[in-house]
């Protein structure tokens, strides 16, 4: 399959893994090019249905029921993000030769010869908020540009809508990047690792080899993360283009070819005259909203990007002060008799939980949900001594109790065994309980929601809620 002019995708058989939010602008996009397009789908809901019914109407061929199965010619499979490389179809397809790409990897063979470059973000924890505050400071310079990929606008609208791009910001996650096998970015960013998916992955080896595709064939910048060896292990594995360089940020003072903070200023000594002796301000660390250290390392990384795509100091600046994080995510909600209430229910695993508490000093942490198969001795004993008391609720809280135990046994520890609507607010009650003045009550959940909430947004919004009627 070549570089995806429509002559290549007159009359070619493409089977379309999966409906939902890639799988249905994939079809009609190849149906659009002249593709005879199959959509094959595990499930055989109401949902799944509605959405056949649209695609039939259109003259593509949809089986609800049967997403294993390989359909008769198929010459290429583009799949949802979130079907595993395990599942019989791809092994099907593997044994045919047929190839398999994601929705990313149909995206980039379909962009027009002059198609904006893309920056590229992808780790763990801390992709989104990354990623719009690239696409924020790539505004303040005058560019035109929008945060794509794995948050808001599609890839495939960016790349065949109308608007016309001078550079995108792509978050992409591992399972994005694993369906991307021919994707070059202009530059890319690994902001960290940790366990995380690994069900889908099968191995932190193989997750870490699918996080490190990113930097394949990178033209100018490899941004990696000083803090987290991983990330330049990365770098140092990819065959990139001749000329491109690694660039590290730091929460510490930089070294030549980093970015880094000195005394309250963002600094950068990677896209300047001299490295070896200049360096350049950006911003001030006051600029970056909330000034968590988690979020300035965020906020160096974006710079990094948008550095190496040539953009001024002052729109980094303009851009960090403009941007506004999304919701749930270390959103201050109030203060109450001296204590403040933190909504951080973005936490959906160690990693980021571990981030949100060393963010405050001393803190009543409320936690628990869905463990996922994580542990938690780690993320306990790194922030036992922060910790004023907790609140445990949900399916797992016991794995974090457990932990405590070990690890914290000093600290009060109040194990709510309830999953009503008013959870929240007991728990919210209780933490006021166990909270003196100056101290942060810290939504932090380390687990993800689905055992009480639809999601973690609606998590957050119970405890904003709660925190709200405590006030009032």
């Amino acid at each position: 399959m070549g570089s995806g002019k429509v002559t290549d995708w007159q009359g070619k058989h493409v089977t379309v893994a999966g409906l939902g939010v890639s799988g249905v602008p994939a079809a009609k996009v190849l149906h659009g090019l002249g593709a005879k397009v199959t959509v094959v789908n595990d499930g055989d809901d109401a949902r799944a249905r509605e959405q056949a019914e649209d695609l039939r109407e259109l003259g593509v061929t949809v089986r609800l029921g049967d997403g294993a199965t390989l359909p008769e010619d198929t010459e290429l499979i583009v799949t949802a993000p979130g079907w595993k490389p395990d599942k019989p179809l791809f092994t099907a397809a593997a044994a045919a030769g047929v190839p398999v790409w994601g929705d990313v990897e149909l995206a980039w063979r379909l962009r027009g010869p002059d198609a904006a470059p893309w920056l590229c973000v992808t780790g763990t924890n801390g992709k989104t908020t990354t990623t719009q505050m690239l696409a924020s400071i790539l505004k303040a310079a005058g560019l035109r540009t929008a945060a794509v990929g794995n948050i808001g606008v599609s890839l495939l609208d960016a790349v065949l809508g109308e608007e016309r791009y001078d550079v995108l910001a792509v978050e992409l996650s591992s399972y994005q990047l694993h369906w991307a096998p021919s994707l070059r970015a202009h530059s890319a960013a690994v902001l960290n690792l940790a366990p995380d998916h690994l069900d889908w992955h099968g191995s932190m080896e193989a997750y870490a080899k699918d996080k490190g595709r990113v930097y394949e064939g990178n033209r100018v910048a490899c941004v990696y993360n000083l803090a987290d060896p991983a990330t330049e292990d990365l770098v140092r594995e990819a065959d990139v283009e001749e000329g491109c360089r690694a660039v590290g940020f730091t929460l510490g003072a930089p070294g030549p070819s980093q970015l880094g903070v000195v005394d309250g200023i963002l600094v950068d000594r990677a896209f300047v005259e001299n490295r070896q002796k200049n360096a350049q301000e950006l911003a001030e660390v006051s600029d970056v909203n909330p000034p968590a250290p988690h979020n300035i390392a965020n906020a160096l990384a974006a710079a990094a990007l948008a550095r190496a795509f040539g953009v001024p100091a002052k729109a980094v600046r303009d851009g960090l002060r403009a941007f506004t994080p999304d919701a749930h995510r270390i959103a201050h909600v109030a203060d109450l008799d001296g204590v403040a209430y933190v909504d951080d229910s973005k936490a959906t695993n160690t990693h980021a939980a571990e981030a949100s508490l060393a963010a405050y000093e001393s803190i009543v942490w409320i936690a628990g949900g869905l463990a996922k198969g994580a542990t938690f001795d780690e993320l306990v004993t790194k922030s036992a001594k922060r910790l004023r008391g907790v609140v445990l609720l949900g399916a797992d809280r016991a794995l974090i109790g457990e932990a405590l135990a070990r690890h914290a046994p000093e600290v009060p520890v109040v194990d709510l065994d309830r999953t009503d609507t008013g959870a929240m607010l007991a728990a919210v009650q209780e933490a006021r309980r166990l909270a003196a003045e100056g101290d942060t009550v810290l939504l932090a959940p380390a687990c993800a929601s689905m055992d009480m909430f639809v999601n973690y947004n609606q998590r957050g919004d119970a405890f904003a809620q709660a925190v709200r009627e405590l006030g009032a």
